[in-house]
């Protein structure tokens, strides 16, 4: 299968949520404490210094939000934002207790970068409106068998480190989830080397994951998904 090279970059960043934010705008947004959060401000950029994120919770017209260093404290606060589409845990992510978040009922991004600590990721799948969901480097995650029924997700990644892999240790959890349109797994192992359940997620159309397969197991499930795009379908990416 060939395709531009363009279009798995588009995809890539579609899914990703990364043209939904332009970092050059969202200097604008940082705030060096919640309380410089104007009252009627959608998008707001907060890293945890002692106790500078109290008041976080009482800016209701907040949409986006990003929070570095978040613990307990701080995610508690984040919890009373209802009005929350978009939420981003910047590393590192020391809460122990992810279900405070499920209160969130207009979530519909939420990414969660090296949570240190959580080992129960399953109180995130409680929230109805939850379409993309992204973690990173989660040193304590020890399969996806807590995805097997996330039918409402239409993006999953789950993927190491910049210096680290995370070893996934099979993917048939994700097996015929009906709402699936991309999977991302950068910087990861695969155990069992096995990408048939992939084939049995009716959306899928997008694969962007580290080598972490046998090539004939790329090209059988590019066989049974022509329309598949991923970067490890191209001619010459195994020369």
């Amino acid at each position: 299968m060939d395709f531009p090279p363009t279009l798995d970059s588009a995809l890539n960043d579609r899914f990703r949520g990364h043209v939904d934010r332009d970092w050059t705008e969202w200097r604008d947004h940082f705030h060096e404490s919640a309380t410089d959060v104007p009252s009627d401000a959608p998008n707001a950029w907060v890293i945890r210094k002692k106790f500078n994120y109290r008041g976080i919770g009482g800016r209701q017209a907040l949409r986006h939000l990003i929070a570095g260093n978040v613990d307990q404290p701080f995610l508690e606060e984040i919890a009373h934002l209802v009005g929350l589409r978009r939420l981003e845990l910047e590393s590192p992510v020391v809460a122990k207790d992810l279900a405070p978040l499920t209160g969130l009922r207009n979530l519909t991004f939420l990414s969660i970068d090296s949570p240190r600590t959580i080992d129960d990721f399953a109180p995130i799948l409680q929230i109805p409106t939850l379409r993309t969901l992204l973690i990173t480097n989660a040193k304590k995650m020890s399969s996806l068998d807590w995805l097997r029924d996330a039918h409402h997700l239409e993006v999953i990644g789950i993927e190491g480190g910049m210096y680290s892999t995370y070893t996934i240790p099979s993917i048939a959890p994700l097996a015929g989830l009906r709402s699936l349109r991309a999977f991302l797994a950068v910087s990861t192992l695969l155990a069992d080397k096995d990408l048939a359940p992939l084939a049995q997620c009716p959306r899928l159309e997008y694969l962007r994951t580290a080598r972490f397969a046998p090539r004939q197991e790329f090209e059988a499930l590019g066989a049974s998904r022509p329309d598949l795009v991923c970067h490890w379908l191209r001619p010459g990416m195994w020369r």
